[in-house]
């Protein structure tokens, strides 16, 4: 961990066709992902994700607007400059990182899996376990993130279906069309509690978020054009104060009700 740590914290003094910093940035994330991500009624960005980055954006003194779209669009929309970050519970991968660069690591997330309750993987005492038990079962997962690439590696007999969303891949469980689902631990965990199923039930492993940092990468990660250092600079900088000062902290707690900060990666 400490030569991660040590290689991201390093980049912050890379120097590499920057540009100045906006005094307004775009903000790109899904919009449909809770609690990490929703659009209330009035077509306002709510969740963890919004409170990191208004946040970030006081701490950079610049004014900041979200623009929602499909977590599958979200790099080649930061690639073609729509907006200036991606701030959607997006992990920092190497697959991702030959596109885009990342912020250091802020937050640290867990995966588990939904099976039905009167499986014997729910008390699985390990991964293996509950991959060589879903041999062949269908298994959603939203498109796009570090969970099917993970379920792809590890699991290759698994089936695996993709959505656009996490509603509809949790509709999908509830009517029958799966056999589990697989994603962050906070979103599962208040899918559970809001679904009032008794069919269902988390495993009790946990999958750890650096358990394979190929496919589930070093954590939670701001996104950023790999052309403005300048920008990457300012934000690991700034992602620093708001981890060292309880800002993401408080955040986690509020919509997680567990503090997901990732405080080791701001450590000298």
């Amino acid at each position: 961990m400490s030569f991660v740590r040590n290689t991201l914290l390093g980049a912050i003094l890379a120097i590499s066709g920057s540009q100045a910093l906006a005094d307004n940035l775009r903000i790109g994330t899904e919009g449909g992902y809770p609690p990490w991500s929703m659009v209330d009624a009035a077509g306002k960005v709510t969740g963890f994700d919004a409170d990191v980055g208004a946040a970030l954006c006081a701490e950079l003194k610049s004014d900041c607007r979200f623009v929602v779209q499909s977590f599958d669009s979200l790099i080649p929309s930061l690639d073609a400059r729509r907006f200036d970050l991606i701030i959607s519970g997006m992990s920092y991968t190497p697959e991702r990182a030959k596109r885009i660069n990342f912020s250091i690591p802020y937050a640290v997330e867990d995966a588990i899996f939904i099976l039905p309750k009167n499986s014997p993987l729910i008390q699985a005492p390990d991964d293996k376990t509950i991959f060589a038990g879903l041999d062949k079962k269908t298994i959603g997962v939203q498109a796009g993130t570090t969970h099917g690439a993970f379920l792809a590696k590890m699991a290759p007999d698994v089936k695996i279906k993709n959505y656009d969303t996490l509603d509809q891949m949790q509709i999908d469980l509830e009517a029958g069309r799966l056999d589990g689902t697989f994603a962050d631990l906070t979103s599962q965990s208040q899918f559970l509690n809001k679904m009032g199923n008794t069919d269902f039930s988390l495993t009790e492993y946990v999958i750890p978020g650096t358990a394979d940092p190929e496919t589930l990468g070093y954590g939670i990660a701001v996104g950023i054009h790999k052309d403005n250092a300048e920008l990457k600079s300012k934000v690991d900088a700034a992602l620093c104060k708001l981890i060292e000062d309880g800002t993401v902290k408080t955040a986690s707690k509020k919509w997680f009700d567990i503090d997901i900060a990732n405080y080791e990666i701001c450590k000298k």
